[in-house]
């Protein structure tokens, strides 16, 4: 199985853990100039931007260690577009990561500060 097909595999999974948690889907796969956000999600106002990582072991660390910082800024500069696109300048939003560690699910919320890296 190739990565594309694996990624898709766990993006379902993290889609229908967030569907069973009472967010609604909003959109998969959003692509800008800067790069992808795997999900985006809505709940009590606010637009949940999602990345997914899935790690067979930890040899080379976990999901959250994949999410560096150049990794954040693209997600996060990607975000803007998305916001500026469906003119949500007055929402509120955050940035999660759902990593699937050993099949294991593990749910990071608020994993992206503007200022942490340089906005």
């Amino acid at each position: 199985m190739h990565n594309r097909e694996k990624g898709d595999i766990y993006e379902a999974k993290a889609l229908e853990f967030l569907k069973e948690q009472g967010y609604a889907f909003l959109e998969k796969n959003f692509r800008s100039k800067y790069g992808e956000i795997d999900i985006i999600v809505g709940k009590d106002e606010v637009t949940i931007f999602v990345e997914v990582k899935y790690r067979k072991s930890n040899r080379f660390g976990s999901g959250m260690d994949a999410v560096d910082t150049r990794k954040q800024r693209r997600i996060y500069l990607t975000a803007m577009k998305y916001i500026q696109e469906k003119n949500l300048k007055d929402a509120e939003f955050r940035f999660d990561l759902i990593s699937f560690d050993r099949e294991e699910l593990i749910w990071n919320r608020n994993v992206i500060w503007g200022d942490s890296i340089g906005f």
